[in-house]
């Protein structure tokens, strides 16, 4: 089979899938050929983005779950609706997650179960739904997390924490289903050129200077794309890693190797 269309036949469920990384993780997926289940929050983008991998790639229609992760009975809907439709499932790349400043000073716990029911919680009720689909198909998942998972950062108490949660369920699951031959990853992002930071409270005055920043905090000079995060997700979800499984790797430039100096 042509490297180019590796998922043909593939079913890849992506989790918000309606803006930044998740969307460009559709887009890629839709280009290498596979069937795709699309959640988001919000219906336009979704159908936008359901549109433009159809529009480019010319392939059949994703399937489009909206639906609030957080809400437990529209995460079982989520698994229910993919595998009516498709028979099966192959990949799930568990992307929604959402970002919230705020230091241990001035965090309170309303914005700790934000995060960690939006970051943690529903990966944890997504990944146990779909482990009978995966081990059937000897599927396989990956997590996007970041880079905060690996380093610690002042001024965004909540959401490292989250994130270094993902890290070690990524790692725990991975020993769990190895015996099953289901690869578990994650991906851990540097600063990426999306919406969250906005959406996490930054204005653009804010954003811009922080990006600007990110020059200095990024080992190669800059802050990535989230096609060269779809990419990576791409690559662990692939047979081209059928040896890897329990990996978080860094797509952020550098940045986690980097000290103060």
């Amino acid at each position: 089979m042509a490297d180019n269309m590796q998922f043909l036949g593939k079913v890849v469920l992506i989790t918000g899938a309606s803006s930044g990384i998740g969307a460009a993780t559709a887009k890629h997926f839709a280009k290498l050929g596979a069937s795709l289940a699309l959640n988001g929050r919000n219906k336009e983008n979704l159908q936008k983005v359901s549109e433009e991998c159809i529009q480019v790639y010319g392939k059949t229609e994703p399937l489009l779950l909206v639906a609030e992760l957080t809400d437990e009975n529209a995460t079982k809907a989520i698994m229910e609706k993919t595998i009516n439709h498709y028979g099966k499932l192959d990949v799930l790349v568990n992307n929604a997650g959402i970002l919230e400043t705020g230091s241990v000073e001035n965090t309170d716990l309303a914005q700790y179960d934000r995060l960690m029911n939006t970051n943690v919680r529903s990966i944890y009720q997504l990944t146990t739904l779909a482990l009978p689909h995966l081990i059937a198909t000897k599927g396989n998942i990956v997590n996007v997390s970041s880079v905060n998972g690996i380093r610690a950062f002042p001024g965004v108490f909540a959401y490292c924490i989250s994130k270094a949660a993902v890290d070690h369920m990524t790692r725990c699951a991975a020993l769990d289903l190895a015996p099953k031959q289901v690869r578990v990853n994650c991906v851990n992002p540097g600063v990426t050129v999306t919406n969250l930071h906005k959406r996490g409270g930054m204005n653009q005055e804010q954003y811009e200077a922080f990006i600007k920043k990110s020059q200095e905090t990024h080992a190669l000079g800059r802050p990535g794309t989230p096609e060269e995060v779809a990419k990576t997700i791409a690559f662990l979800a692939s047979e081209n890693a059928s040896f890897i499984t329990g990996a978080t790797v860094p797509v952020d430039g550098g940045r986690h190797a980097m000290c103060p100096r």
